[in-house]
Parts: C-alpha cells; structure tokens; sequence
C-alpha cells in the first residue's frame, strides 16, 4: 500500500476551509509575510473582486498584486471564492449609481439586460445599456475605499493574533 495515498486522521477531520483557505493564510505568516501585509492583501484583494464588470477582476488583481507587490495566490483565490458575490454586488452598484446619478428612469431587469444582449447588435446593447456600467464603476469607485479600510482594519488583529499563535507552537 503506497503510503502517499493514506489520509491521516487529521486531515479527514478537518473541512475545506480549514484546508483551502485557512491553511494557506497561515503558511504565508510563517513565510516571512507580515499579519499586517496579509491582511492589506485580502482587503485590496477583495475591493479589486468586487469590481463591477465581469471578466476583468482576475487581470484587476493582477495588475493591482503586482504593483503593490501582494501575494498573488491569494488574490486569484479570494477573486473565485467572491466570484458569486460580485455577480450579486454588480445589481447593487448599478442601483447605487443610478441614485448617485439620479437616473430612476432608465431603470432595466437582468432579464431586459440578457434579452437585449442575445438579440442585439453589440453598439444597439452597448448604446442602450452603457450607462450602467457608469453608474456601476462610479458606485463602486465611490465605496472601495470604506470596504478596504472595513476589511483591513476588521482582519488585521485576526492575522496578528493568528500569527503569535503560529509563533507560540
């Protein structure tokens, strides 16, 4: 019996998240990543998730990781785990900006968005919806500050304490 392939007990007991997300968090504190830098990485990374327009948070947290030099595995892996968020965020900015641009009368369903977009041309699409990605990136813009301070200031004395403990053992 190859003993590779044998679970230990412990590693049955423990669930995924203990696995797959919490494991990794941990293995970056003991890897020289400050608690503080981590958890400045899953608050810009979870701003950068949250962005409004489908297809373009992996390259957002891309360009965002690299230029202030965050860990990129976390990243991409905050960006799946808040995939179904975003999708859920992307009505509540759309109506955030709308009332910031106080345009109540162009109000549309998703299911006006899909018909549209399966029957018309790109440009009629684009010239019929285009607003609301203005009105989703200026409600998105106008929040990302407050959800990185909430998120950094809410996670920071969790890793720190996550981290003495690691330290302790």
């Amino acid at each position: 019996m190859n003993p590779a392939a044998v679970t230990a007990p412990d590693e049955v007991r423990r669930g995924f998240w203990s696995r797959r997300v919490v494991d990794p968090l941990v293995a970056q504190l003991t890897q020289g990543v400050t608690p503080d830098k981590l958890a400045a990485t899953l608050a810009v990374g979870t701003a950068c998730s949250l962005f409004p327009f489908l297809g373009f948070t992996s390259l957002l947290n891309l360009v965002v990781g690299v230029r202030l030099r965050m860990n990129q595995p976390i990243l991409q892996t905050l960006n799946q785990i808040l995939g179904p968020v975003q999708l859920v965020m992307i009505v509540a900015y759309v109506r955030g900006g709308e009332w910031l641009w106080r345009a109540g009368a162009d109000r549309f369903t998703v299911a006006d968005v899909l018909r549209v977009f399966r029957e018309a041309s790109l440009g009629e699409f684009l010239q019929r919806f285009g607003w609301a990605g203005v009105h989703a990136f200026s409600a998105w813009a106008l929040t990302m500050p407050l959800l990185i301070a909430v998120v950094y200031y809410v996670l920071r004395p969790v890793m720190r304490r996550w981290a003495r403990v690691r330290l302790r053992n």
